[in-house]
């Protein structure tokens, strides 16, 4: 059973120095909808996410509709363990894998081979685990002998493919997203919806973060409406995207 509880959870981010920009901090706080404040000792902070209070279960296909600076990033990187709340508390269980940015950890002057090892440590693989999965990941990226090679010497699209195959070869209980992965021409693209499909329908929960109303309606059985840090509106796709998108 897989499952993410919030508890009155929020997260603040220190803005130092911030008495000599202060213009610089107004226009922040209008452009994305942040909310300055001060904490105990004085200093000014932005509240990201305030108080949040939701649970998510099996079953969840939830998407993340707001303007930017809502709280979207934000909030995937608290459910992905990168950012941990400044007050309250949130509850995870289950095997967590991020899709946000499937490069991350790439050593352009490693061959793809190796890379393969240090991308699948990130996703959190043993080595023996990868192993038994290298040929299924290279075939799946479909570089041939260019495994062999320094990735300095990959176009985007080799790049890309690669990193891909990396990312979607863990079957993780609860997934993170921002926005739908569309890798490569056209012959990989159609390979890669599938198995992002597949991989999708494996996972327990999934959350995605997107500004295509078309993509939630088709993904999505729940949205979460943020609005300055805080859910405005949390329910069926149908009636929170109508409220939204209009």
């Amino acid at each position: 059973m897989a499952q993410i509880q919030f508890i009155q959870a929020g997260v603040e981010i220190p803005i130092f120095n911030a008495s000599s920009r202060s213009l610089k901090t107004r226009l922040m706080q209008v452009a994305t909808g942040g909310r300055l404040s001060a904490d105990q000792s004085g200093h000014v902070v932005m509240r990201a996410l305030q108080d949040l209070n939701f649970t998510l279960s099996d079953g969840d296909r939830v998407g993340l509709v707001g303007h930017n600076g809502a709280g979207k990033s934000t909030l995937l990187r608290v459910l992905s363990g990168v950012y941990h709340p400044t007050h309250g508390s949130v509850v995870s269980e289950g095997y967590v894998a991020s899709l946000i940015d499937v490069s991350l950890g790439i050593d352009h002057e490693a061959t793809g081979r190796e890379n393969i090892f240090l991308r699948g440590a990130l996703l959190g693989l043993t080595k023996k685990e990868v192993s038994a999965k290298l040929n299924e990941i290279i075939e799946f990226s479909e570089l041939g002998d260019f495994i062999d090679m320094p990735m300095r010497t990959y176009s985007s699209g080799m790049h890309l493919r690669l990193a891909f195959s990396v990312s979607t070869v863990i079957r993780p209980e609860i997934l993170l997203m921002d926005e739908w992965l569309s890798v490569g021409d056209e012959g990989f693209k159609h390979k890669a919806e599938e198995r992002l499909t597949e991989l999708i329908q494996a996972t327990k929960i999934l959350v995605i973060a997107s500004h295509s109303r078309d993509l939630i309606m088709k993904t999505c059985n729940r949205v979460l409406w943020l609005e300055h840090g805080n859910i405005k509106m949390d329910g069926a796709p149908d009636a929170v995207c109508q409220a939204y998108f209009g």
